[in-house]
């Protein structure tokens, strides 16, 4: 007899999951909440570092790769593009479906994304657009640097435009808030 035998499960979600098979029983977030830790523990000493130099919030890049990348088990993740970073014409890339808030809408559009040799370059990457801006708008993001929390600071990212999603903010700001990642914060 096969006592306590599971079988771990990915969904169209991306939620994991382990059944055991014998009790036909579903244990949610036992090994998800491991993943999501350790997720946290690699991401937030790099947002930390460069801090310094690029200024923007450890719990902003936190929040929003959580978002952008489903913990990082999205497709476009396995890419290391952890922000949803569309590709220009010259940059390495890779076509996938999105969805995108138009004309009061969602709607599935085609787009090049950006692909990155480390989660550090992605991570550089999406600071330095904080920084540099837009080429029509160089001063683009530049409320976000100037925010003195995540809260001001996510409002600013959807003020700016960084996503088509109404609900961009509120939802960055849930996920700092749900796993207190404001405390990455702490020491600037």
């Amino acid at each position: 007899m096969l006592l306590g035998l599971v079988m771990i499960l990915m969904v169209g979600t991306g939620m994991l999951f382990v059944k055991n098979i014998l009790t036909n029983t579903v244990n949610y977030g036992v090994l998800d909440q491991e993943h999501k830790q350790e997720f946290i523990q690699e991401i937030a000493p790099i947002a930390q570092r460069n801090y310094s130099q690029y200024r923007v919030l450890p719990s902003i890049v936190l929040g929003q790769a959580i978002l952008e990348s489903d913990w990082g088990r999205s497709e476009l993740a396995s890419y290391n593009n952890l922000f949803g970073v569309k590709a220009g014409e010259h940059e390495d890339k890779v076509l996938f479906p999105t969805q995108e808030f138009v004309d009061n809408q969602w709607a599935t559009v085609n787009a090049y994304f950006k692909v990155y040799p480390t989660v550090e370059a992605a991570i550089i990457d999406h600071n330095r657009l904080f920084n540099e801006g837009v080429s029509w708008n160089t001063q683009l993001y530049h409320q976000v640097l100037a925010s003195k929390n995540y809260v001001e600071a996510a409002q600013a990212l959807q003020q700016a435009g960084y996503a088509t999603d109404p609900d961009y903010a509120s939802k960055i700001i849930n996920v700092i808030e749900t796993y207190d990642l404001s405390k990455y914060d702490n020491n600037f």
